[in-house]
């Protein structure tokens, strides 16, 4: 895989540097993901999202959810419950985790919830007055000289 430099997009523009590090990020992951625990990602409304993670096993105190520099991260650690218990199958992962997801600009987590052995992450998008369209009144032709001689 090609390594792609970046170093002229910084030097060339202001305040992109999160855009070229998502870039950067993706490009240079590996392609062995870790793929526990399972998870999904929902659309719930037109600004709204869900992401619901398995975790079986784990109670709402042994895991924890932060948002810290425009990424979510979710970790779980299982303290040691075999101890004394002879297994003959343990199918049923409870190793810990690290989750980590990079939330885009005015995205922010409005709650978590814990159900079933999932847990629920609910986020918004919001955007702010300042970037929402707004609509100009157009001056008509012959109010402009009006507003000419105002200025004067």
């Amino acid at each position: 895989m090609r390594n792609l430099d970046f170093a002229p997009l910084y030097r060339a523009t202001v305040g992109f540097d999160r855009i070229a590090d998502l870039m950067d990020r993706a490009l240079t992951t590996d392609v062995a993901q870790p793929t526990y625990p399972p998870y999904n990602i929902e659309k719930t409304a037109d600004d709204g999202y869900r992401i619901s993670i398995a975790v079986a096993g784990f109670s709402p105190e042994e895991l924890n959810v932060e948002v810290k520099d425009g990424t979510l991260l979710v970790a779980a650690r299982k303290g040691d419950e075999s101890e004394g218990k002879t297994y003959l199958h343990r199918g049923i992962a409870t190793r810990a985790f690290e989750r980590r997801f990079a939330l885009a600009d005015h995205v922010r987590v409005t709650g978590a919830s814990h159900d079933l052995g999932m847990l629920h992450i609910d986020l918004v998008r919001e955007t702010p007055e300042a970037l929402k369209p707004r609509r100009i009144e157009i001056a008509s032709a012959t109010s402009a000289p009006a507003l000419e001689a105002k200025a004067n």
